[in-house]
């Protein structure tokens, strides 16, 4: 293993925080970090909480979750109060989260409503009522060949979920053949290879905003998160300008 050198830049590992007060933060988590440690985690020593105990220097307290993949939004809050206030405003669907996905074809429709029942995840086969609303801002097509056609047609979508089921936006657009780019677990390989082919190698699903009324205020918060360069660069494609 090669030593930093003695001059190098210390490494920042501070999430950029998107609003912050004494009782709360949204922050901007990237991709590839795991929130939290869990079964899943398979040796990993790296999570978002404790990056965020220690750069906030007091205990926090995650709302709720985003997968290891995805980036954008995170919220959490600084006492047990808030958070139990903020997850019942969870559960009461008056957060409004949207995201921005890339899947594979061209939708039927501008806008669509997928409602359809998913399990909880690897043990938990009960299903419950999962609904993502989606919008399409964006198509392009490239010139890369695929399922016999000389080119690949894929779609910049928001994704609006009314339920919060396990890798809920990921499953839905699995079963409309609209699969996520990027997605070793639900996605399609030849589509993810064409967009490792143009440097893109994570999955492009970003948590774009949060807003939800302050627990302890009349004051409506609403952040929206950056892409990140990659993100930027598969949003450059639908001549999306990255924000």
């Amino acid at each position: 293993m090669t030593d930093l050198a003695p001059d190098a830049p210390p490494i920042d590992l501070d999430l950029p925080v998107l609003f912050c007060d004494e009782a709360l933060a949204v922050v901007c988590k990237p991709a590839g970090l795991m929130v939290h440690d869990s079964a899943l985690a398979r040796g990993e020593t790296d999570f978002a909480a404790d990056r965020l105990r220690e750069q906030f220097g007091k205990p926090i307290f995650l709302v709720h979750r985003l997968d290891r993949a995805t980036s954008g939004c995170l919220l959490l809050a600084f006492d047990r109060e808030t958070a139990s206030a903020l997850g019942k405003t969870l559960m009461s669907h008056e957060v409004e989260k949207d995201y921005w996905a890339v899947c594979r074809g061209w939708p039927a429709e501008q806008a669509f409503t997928i409602d359809h029942p998913l399990d909880g995840g690897p043990g938990k086969p009960q299903k419950k009522p999962a609904i993502t609303d989606f919008e399409v801002l964006g198509r392009c097509e490239l010139s890369l060949p695929s399922a016999g056609f000389d080119t690949s047609r894929y779609a910049w979508l928001r994704a609006s979920p009314r339920t919060g089921r396990f890798r809920q936006i990921r499953r839905h657009l699995k079963h409309q053949f609209h699969h996520l780019v990027g997605d070793s677990s639900h996605g399609d390989g030849r589509h993810n290879r064409n967009f490792r082919m143009l440097g893109i190698h994570r999955m492009l699903l970003h948590a774009r905003r949060l807003a939800f009324v302050h627990p302890h205020a009349t004051e409506r918060i609403e952040t929206l998160a950056p892409v990140d360069a990659e993100f930027g660069k598969a949003l450059a494609l639908f001549d999306a300008v990255p924000r």
